[in-house]
């Protein structure tokens, strides 16, 4: 029995439940925690240890910052899954982690991914930030509604641990777990609703649409109950936020719906601010102003993070990051295209467009009047913290209902003998977006040399996929509703210029 363990939960959530989520930090502190961070790790998990040792990496000589972003990165394939789980954890000791949360990989085989109440601290901060800034939970009763799936997937268990955190803290937040069951989830909206000042729905973006759009349908006014969304997993269109809140009822499209920017490996690693919302809807106004920006004529998450908690760093168009937690991750590189910006670099781009984002957000508590001879730094929503943003892993994967789709999972669904002779193998996955908003998955495939569309053999393919989506993909069976769990399927012929041009390297992929 580790005697000691008591006195550390009670510090670390003693510090929690008595400080605030950090307002202001740079870069350069992040980096020197991450730096302490690495020699903790170097001398206290054996496989990390071991990590270093292969690459001839001595610890005692990684002294600045600069030596730090040296050092090798850290991935699933060449660090994760090449040791025992108890030598990822410190002391090698697997039992001094509480619980365990499991992402599927593209063989379906769950990663497994240990974490301990002290991780739920770090992450709930990122949830009090939304909750407190946002939806000013501070001064109103909540209901926060779990749309995640429950079970060992982080997304449910996760997000229902870190706002009980956030209930046990004072905020007037009671937890109900209906999890993805769209008619539980109305049930409990309408039988307790009334009783809260504000309802929050958190859940993946479609689903949380899906969810909006039913109770629409069985006549449920959404303006009764001060919906505010908190979602995950999906980069989403702003178009998408205000349909959404139109529907839901919502009237400030800034401080009603926030995203988190999360994954398995690590939790939530930063999160939609009102001001980081005020600045994305002013690029996706201006697709100019975001190219300049981002590189990039895709509209990315754009979220705000603490560099002390989480740092990140970019490698070749990439994020990596690095964080405490059951299993301590330095320069882990997840295979996000993204990047990050500074507080300042930000603020004066916008002001270099005539833009000022800091207008108009609201004073934190207790201020009298709406300004207060604030400046904007001041004002709840507006942290003096770094910005990341997030295009995703689109070489790699779709995301789907919040569901990592991979192209493993759709090449055996092709093939099955009855399709196999009819294709090439070859396809191009993506998430498309129709007239409503609803999100489909769709998939372009290639015909054999010499064959013509067949409409009959389009059910068949569909079929065979979604089948071994479901037996390969436990996210896809459990987060994705079955009315979408189909894929829309069209055929091309072999060499299609627009999906398949002869000679080209194949991407399996392609943004939405």
């Amino acid at each position: 029995m580790d005697k000691d363990r008591p006195g550390r939960v009670l510090a670390g959530l003693r510090e929690f439940y008595q400080g605030t989520p950090v307002a202001e930090a740079s870069g350069q502190e992040g980096a020197e925690a991450a730096l302490a961070l690495f020699h903790d790790v170097a001398s206290s998990v054996p496989a990390y240890g071991d990590f270093l040792r292969e690459h001839g990496v001595d610890p005692a000589r990684i002294r600045t910052v600069d030596d730090f972003a040296r050092l090798p990165l850290l991935t699933k394939e060449t660090y994760h899954r090449r040791h025992p789980l108890p030598r990822l954890c410190r002391g090698g000791r697997l039992d001094g982690c509480d619980m365990v949360a499991v992402s599927s990989g593209s063989s379906g085989t769950p990663t497994v991914w240990p974490r301990s109440l002290l991780d739920e601290r770090l992450v709930a901060t990122r949830f009090e930030q939304v909750f407190r800034d946002g939806f000013r939970a501070d001064e109103r009763s909540t209901l926060a509604v779990i749309c995640f799936a429950l079970g060992s997937w982080v997304g449910g268990m996760y997000t229902t641990a870190c706002c009980r955190h956030l209930a046990a803290k004072g905020y007037p937040i009671t937890v109900a777990t209906p999890g993805n069951d769209i008619g539980e989830i109305l049930r409990v909206v309408g039988e307790l609703g009334p009783y809260f000042d504000q309802v929050v729905l958190l859940g993946y973006p479609p689903f949380v649409k899906n969810v909006i759009d039913a109770g629409l349908d069985r006549g449920v006014d959404w303006s009764r109950y001060g919906i505010r969304l908190v979602l995950a997993g999906e980069v989403f269109s702003e178009q998408w936020r205000d349909l959404v809140g139109r529907r839901a009822g919502m009237t400030r499209p800034c401080h009603d719906s926030a995203s988190l920017y999360g994954t398995a490996d690590a939790g939530v690693l930063g999160n939609e601010t009102p001001l980081s919302v005020r600045i994305r809807r002013f690029l996706a106004a201006d697709p100019e102003a975001a190219r300049e920006l981002f590189g990039d004529s895709r509209l990315p998450t754009l979220v705000q993070y603490d560099p002390m908690s989480r740092y990140f760093e970019t490698h070749e168009g990439t994020l990596l990051f690095t964080g405490d937690n059951g299993v301590p991750l330095i320069r882990y590189h997840i295979a996000d295209e993204g990047g990050i910006i500074s507080y300042d670099r930000m603020l004066a781009f916008c002001r270099k467009h005539d833009f000022d984002p800091l207008r108009d957000l609201d004073p934190p508590a207790g201020a009298a009047g709406k300004d207060a001879g604030l400046e904007g730094e001041g004002r709840r929503g507006a942290p003096v913290l770094p910005f990341a943003y997030v295009f995703g892993r689109s070489l790699f994967t779709v995301s789907f209902f919040g569901a990592n789709v991979y192209p493993e999972n759709v090449t055996v669904g092709l093939e099955r003998p009855d399709i196999s002779d009819h294709v090439t193998g070859k396809f191009v996955l993506r998430v498309e977006e129709d007239e409503d908003r609803d999100r489909h998955l769709s998939i372009v495939v290639e015909l054999a040399a010499g064959r013509t569309p067949d409409p009959l053999l389009v059910p068949v393919i569909a079929e065979a996929i979604r089948t071994e989506l479901i037996r390969l993909n436990s996210e896809f069976a459990h987060y994705v509703p079955a009315a979408y769990q189909t894929p829309r399927i069209e055929l091309r012929r072999t060499g299609d210029p627009d999906y398949f041009p002869p000679g080209a390297k194949h991407r399996y992929t392609r943004p939405s």
